[in-house]
Order: C-alpha cells, then sequence, then structure tokens
C-alpha cells in the first residue's frame, strides 16, 4: 500500500526537448505534475553525460515544484553541496558509488535537503537497509540507468516488495521503463513515487496521460 497522501508523479526531464526544456517543465506542472526529476551523469558511472547544476537553479527559477535531482556519479558527496545550493529539494544517489555512504547521506542532510539512496536492478535491497535510517527515499531502478526509453525489468517489483516492508514510513520510488501498466504493477507491489520521462513527455496530452496513471494506479493499490 503507498504511504497516505496518494502516488506522486515527477516527470523525468532527460526525455524532454532541452531546447524547451523551462516551457516543458511549466507544462508539467499545468498537467498535474507533483514535481520533476533531474538525472545528473559524470561519464564515468554510467557511459553517458547529462546537465549541470545550473539546470536545478534555472528550473528553480520557473516552477514551485519539487525538483528531485538524481546522481549517477561515482563520487556523490562532492555534487550534493552544489545541489542543494541550486535548489533541489531532494538528492539521490547510488549504494553502488564509492563514496562512504552513510558521510554522503550527512552531507546531504546538513544542507537541509531530503535524501535517499538508488538501487541498480541487480543490486539486492539488503544493500540500502542499514542507512535507512537517514534516508528519506529509495529509489529502485526498473532500467539500467544513463539513458531512457528502456523496457521495464519486472524482476524489479519483488525487490519494492522488500523494499517497502522494511521502510514503512518512508518514500518508494521507481524509475525507468513506467508507462500506465507498469507503474500499476509497482504501486501495487509498495512503490508511491514514479518518475516517467518518456511516456510523459512524448505523450500528445501529458495532463489526460498523468490523470490516466493516477486513476490507474488507485486501482492497483486498492
Amino acid at each position: 500500500m503507498q504511504q497516505e497522501g496518494g502516488i506522486r508523479i515527477y516527470p523525468s526531464v532527460l526525455a524532454a526537448d532541452m531546447g524547451r526544456l523551462k516551457e516543458m517543465a511549466q507544462a508539467a506542472a499545468a498537467a498535474g505534475a507533483d514535481g520533476l526529476h533531474l538525472d545528473i551523469m559524470d561519464g564515468y558511472f554510467v557511459n553517458n553525460i547529462s546537465m549541470g547544476f545550473d539546470l536545478i537553479s534555472d528550473l528553480r527559477s520557473v516552477t514551485n515544484l519539487p525538483i528531485s535531482v538524481h546522481l549517477m556519479v561515482m563520487w556523490p558527496e562532492w555534487y550534493i553541496p552544489r545541489c542543494a545550493e541550486k535548489g533541489a529539494d531532494t538528492i539521490l544517489f547510488h549504494v553502488e558509488a564509492r563514496s562512504e555512504i552513510e558521510t554522503a547521506l550527512r552531507v546531504a542532510r546538513r544542507m537541509g535537503s531530503r535524501v535517499g539512496l538508488v538501487l541498480n536492478p541487480e543490486t539486492p535491497a539488503e544493500s540500502a537497509v542499514p542507512h535507512l535510517g537517514l534516508c528519506d527515499e529509495i529509489l529502485c531502478m526498473s532500467v539500467h540507468p544513463g539513458f531512457g526509453g528502456q523496457v521495464f525489468i519486472e524482476s524489479v517489483l519483488h525487490k519494492i516488495r522488500l523494499i517497502r516492508k522494511e521502510f514503512p514510513q518512508g518514500i518508494v520510488s521507481v524509475d525507468g521503463g513506467l508507462d500506465a501498466d507498469t507503474s500499476a504493477k509497482a504501486v501495487e507491489c509498495g512503490a508511491d513515487l514514479l518518475y516517467l520521462g518518456t511516456y510523459l513527455f512524448k505523450a500528445q496530452n501529458m495532463a489526460a496521460t498523468i490523470a490516466n496513471l493516477r486513476k490507474q494506479c488507485r486501482r492497483a493499490d486498492a
């Protein structure tokens, strides 16, 4: 079951038209999105590079929506202070990164940000369990990080159930390959925050797509 308050939907701007990013962020807010999600990649942790710190403040200047930043980087503690200073509300980094996990979590907390850990598809739920006391959110990747437009990995559903059992009061989020059907499956397993890129930004009508997502997810959580 979800936390009280219902499902939250954050469009992932990795899938947006970068030439019209501010316009698309405002359109997402008007369509009923609950927040915006940014991916920052260093070219080492994943084989891609995207989005710098200034994009956070650029988005903050045009929307009051919460901004969640996913750090796909080798040394997250180097990035966390800048993300917080630029206006990130939540900062997420990988348990597989080379940083000392609890040190990085405490850095984010000192900066006043909400913070969480990200698990790659093959990483077991148990990797996050020792650190749950310092986390606001656990993000289960349902694709391999670094690129959009991938297919949802069904085996991650079991992990979502395990995380929800161990983290009953926290946020359990999912990112990758989500559409109405896979979102409903994730919510049924305990997810309460969904990060969707291609499915939302390529939709003909984002508002109708978000409304349909909420409807499907409510049914799954009934």
